[in-house]
């Protein structure tokens, strides 16, 4: 994947118009758990909650200076939707975003209140994106698809810097996984930054397909995905993402589902830090690590919109509490 650092630093001045350079903030209490330097880059402080503002907002900027646009459409599980959304209103755009029927009811609500059209199509979020892949062609709109847009991915490479200038000798970056635009954009600039610094990508253990794909070097399709993190929910690789991520990444971890309810628990108990699921795996991946660890090391928390059942469940401190419909299968 190439992404040349000058155009990173094009993307970091352009949404510095709009948005906040986010917190790195050390975390005492993960430091003392593993024994290295811990960091947390705080994304959830962003507009919309999440790191994916970032991506929209820079490829809806340059697809509108190549030329006009009368609108866009995204499909999403919630994040990327009220990006889009977000995104568009800034920019003074139509949205339409197009969700699974299952959708985080808080990611949901955000995106109307950003003033998108919604459309529900379907039970996940496959269906969702055929949904809005046919709408687009049919009203000649610009489809921002998070997995497979050329720009996205830069808006996060971002991220990188912003880590690197702040802590040059960063050690390990932990990265959540899902359609693989965070992890491609970050890895692809801090290598050119920094040789030291490793990339540990993380998914879910019930959404594997990236961790399939990375281990045996060709997509690799999984018949479900039935993880609480929405955020990670990824059934179908794109081929070249895995390429990108098999020449980026230096090592990957799953996480279980109870991990992933403890690391929001441990953020939100020690570091008062609120994180949705897929927000706090990079600390469940540091948290089930087996040995102890080394240096400087980087937990992206990539999102904090928590749905009320995983809220309910981390305060009962009980995966068993979550009801059914949030362990239902949200392959992408």
């Amino acid at each position: 994947m190439h992404l040349p650092l000058s155009t990173v630093q094009k993307a970091r001045y352009l949404l510095a118009r709009y948005l906040p350079r986010t917190r790195l903030a050390p975390s005492p209490s993960l430091s003392r758990r593993s024994a290295a330097k811990v960091f947390l880059k705080l994304e959830g402080e962003l507009p919309t909650g999440s790191f994916k503002p970032r991506g929209a907002l820079y490829a809806l900027s340059v697809n509108m200076a190549r030329g006009r646009l009368r609108g866009v459409v995204a499909s999403s599980t919630g994040n990327h939707g009220a990006a889009v959304a977000y995104a568009a209103q800034r920019l003074g755009v139509p949205a339409v975003v197009f969700l699974p029927e299952n959708a985080n009811p808080v990611k949901r609500a955000r995106i109307a209140e950003l003033g998108a059209t919604i459309f529900e199509s379907g039970r996940d979020i496959r269906d969702a994106f055929r949904g809005a892949a046919a709408y687009a062609r049919a009203e000649n709109l610009y489809f921002l698809n998070d997995a497979t847009d050329p720009d996205l991915p830069t808006g996060p490479a971002a991220i990188a810097c912003e880590i690197l200038e702040e802590l040059p000798d960063t050690d390990a970056i932990y990265v959540p996984m899902g359609d693989t635009a965070l992890i491609r954009g970050i890895a692809a600039a801090a290598k050119q930054i920094s040789r030291r610094v490793q990339i540990i990508g993380v998914q879910a253990e019930r959404a594997p397909s990236y961790y399939l794909s990375w281990q045996q070097g060709h997509a690799v399709t999984t018949p479900d995905c039935d993880t609480i993190a929405d955020g990670l929910a990824t059934r179908i690789p794109e081929a070249e993402n895995v390429r990108a991520i098999r020449e980026l990444v230096d090592d990957l971890r799953l996480v279980s589902e109870e991990r992933m309810l403890s690391a929001i628990r441990h953020l939100w108990l020690e570091d008062h830090v609120v994180a949705e699921p897929a927000g706090a795996a990079s600390t469940a991946a540091l948290l089930g690590h087996g040995g102890p660890l080394r240096g400087n090391i980087i937990l992206i928390a990539s999102g904090a919109n928590v749905a009320p059942e995983i809220t309910n469940s981390v305060l009962a401190g009980d995966s068993a509490t979550l009801p059914s419909a949030a362990l239902q299968s949200r392959p992408e």
